[in-house]
């Protein structure tokens, strides 16, 4: 058998590794990949890596298209020289940086913390593991101008991340996030990076930042004094090994709950997250151990967190006693419609509020936002670009509270990004509320459709590793937007949206018109009968997704399980159509 044949431009991008000045380790692995596997060589240096909807994100070795020490370096060295391009009248320029559980971790943020002080730049470095919101909220309070946080979210073990944050504490956008790359591209020599950190520009800072945010956490909270007539609700909470651990409890705890279990496996902060195949609170494995507690102890709520907090996964009682997980745009749904009531109630509303949804979140939140007079506005995917309309509006206009499918949530302004430890509180809260009235939160959801329409969503996630997935991938999208169906389910295609072209045709009329949004490789597939069907690719993981949301009317909540299985039936059916299963 002959060997396989390393494409010339893969094996002239290693050379340049293994000419420059890289550490031996690094070398010899190299070499070793060049030799031995080929395959491994191609994909560690066939790209560099790029910020995508979270930033820098992928497996971690040697290569460009890896984290490593270098790549970090590369990525903190053209921020730190962009930085200095935007605030050239700053005597001293300020970042801070907050790292999860994840292996190599606590080595990648003090790299990252070395090359922004090697560049004169003042670090505000986290002396343990802290939430990517903490992060968030510490660059505000900080006035730094940018922020870093080293994770790789719910991804498997051998993957890393690097998200990079503006001076408004949300993640980068245009056009910063393009403008970082270019300077990062114009870095030609690993000697360009200055690695030497200068000890005097890195301050570490903890306890006290995490005071004044849990102060502000509490500080949201609606419903006191139902909290404290059920401070002893029981609560389960597992932060699946990561930075949740110790302050989701103390949050809690300072809202009023006095009954909050732990999953004493899953407190050890653990980058190889022993006790779970995947941290995703979205994957109902990940739930168990904390679902198993709860059946113990008797709670009624179970919430899960991912390694960096900023998502939360939650199990609930359903009307027959048994726990039963609620997707993310249940859990936003039950939110927003407590968060919106609540305001209500409390006198709040003034006309000139407003919350925000993602394009590919349950279009009820809508229907909830009109009822109470509240402004709803679109994002694409990406908390990111909700911390933008945050931005814009500051001042003008009071954000309640968003969210998008992927269990991420926000409310307050003071974190601008979506924070699983505010989330963990107000669905306690919310949690309480219901129970002061005999309910669960299970029970509000047909209480909530029979109001509003039975809205139901389902995603699927087609994964396409590497080189050759990436191609494939695109081939799919292209040939959705070339060539749009024009039956699916047996029900017209009545209108499409294109992000990347920035357009919406009606198909009856042939009608176009803008969309108001960034370009963006999304489309949508609205049909007769309601149905809206989105795709794009992940920004973050070598995935395309497919989201699927179909509505029916409820009439009462007796009808409840018939309409959720006909609802269940339309979207297998859709997902048949499209030759997906």
């Amino acid at each position: 058998m002959s060997e396989p044949i390393i494409d010339s431009n893969i094996l002239q991008r290693a050379q340049t590794w293994l000419d420059g000045n890289y550490d031996e380790q690094t070398k010899q692995k190299i070499r070793e990949l060049i030799d031995e596997n080929p395959k491994e060589l191609t994909e560690a240096f066939y790209r560099d890596l790029e910020f995508g909807t979270g930033g820098l994100r992928g497996i971690m070795g040697v290569g460009t298209n890896r984290m490593n020490k270098y790549t970090v370096g590369m990525a903190t060295q053209g921020l730190s020289n962009y930085l200095k391009k935007m605030f050239p009248g700053k005597s001293q320029l300020k970042v801070a940086i907050a790292h999860d559980s994840r292996i190599n971790n606590t080595f990648f943020a003090n790299t990252t913390a070395d090359v922004f002080s090697a560049n004169g730049i003042k670090v505000y470095l986290f002396d343990d593991l802290r939430p990517t919101p903490v992060l968030s909220f510490a660059i505000r309070h900080l006035d730094c101008q940018a922020g870093v946080v080293i994770t790789a979210s719910h991804n498997p073990p051998e993957y890393n991340g690097y998200k990079a944050y503006w001076e408004d504490g949300g993640q980068l956008i245009a056009p910063h996030d393009k403008n970082v790359i270019d300077e990062v591209m114009r870095i030609k020599n690993i000697d360009e990076v200055k690695f030497d950190r200068n000890d005097e520009l890195v301050i570490q800072i903890g306890e006290e930042i995490d005071k004044v945010y849990v102060e502000k956490v509490k500080a949201l909270s609606l419903s006191a004094q139902i909290i404290q007539q059920q401070k002893d609700y029981k609560i389960v909470y597992t932060p699946i090994h990561g930075t949740g651990v110790h302050i989701v409890p103390r949050c809690l705890k300072a809202f009023g709950f006095e009954n909050i279990y732990n999953v004493p496996e899953q407190d050890i902060a653990d980058g190889n997250f022993p006790t779970v195949k995947s941290p995703n609170p979205e994957e109902p494995a990940a739930l168990s151990m904390a679902i198993q507690k709860a059946k113990e102890v008797n709670a009624n709520l179970v919430m899960a967190t991912d390694p960096d907090a900023d998502r939360v996964g939650i199990a609930v009682k359903d009307h027959k006693g048994d726990f039963v997980l609620l997707n993310g745009n249940q859990t936003a749904s039950i939110l927003i419609y407590y968060l919106l009531r609540k305001w209500k109630e409390n006198g709040k509303l003034t006309g000139n509020e407003y919350i925000v949804k993602t394009v590919v979140t349950s279009e009820i939140l809508k229907d909830i936002a009109n009822r109470y007079n509240v402004d709803i506005f679109d994002t694409l995917t990406g908390f990111k670009y909700i911390a933008e309309i945050i931005r814009r509006l500051e001042g003008k206009k009071t954000f309640i509270g968003g969210g998008e499918e992927s269990y991420g949530y926000l409310v307050g302004d003071f974190v601008r990004d979506k924070d699983a430890v505010i989330s963990c509180c107000m669905i306690a809260e919310t949690a309480a509320w219901a129970a002061s009235q005999g309910k669960t939160l299970y029970g509000l959801l047909p209480e909530i459709y029979t109001e509003f329409d039975f809205y139901k969503e389902h995603l699927i996630s087609v994964v396409k590793k590497g080189k050759e997935g990436e191609e494939e991938i695109k081939k799919m999208m292209d040939g959705y937007r070339l060539n749009p169906p024009k039956l699916i389910n047996h029900s017209k295609l009545v209108k499409v949206k294109d992000y990347q072209v920035s357009r919406e045709k009606d198909i009856n009329t042939g009608e176009e018109k803008p969309i108001d949004l960034p370009k963006s490789n999304v489309l949508q597939f609205f049909l007769e009968d309601g149905s809206k069907i989105s795709i794009r690719p992940s920004g973050t993981e070598p995935k395309i997704k497919f989201y699927f949301g179909v509505r029916d009317n409820l009439s009462d909540v007796s009808n409840f399980d018939l309409i959720n299985q006909k609802l269940t039936d339309r979207i297998q059916n859709i997902i048949q159509s499209l030759q997906l299963n």
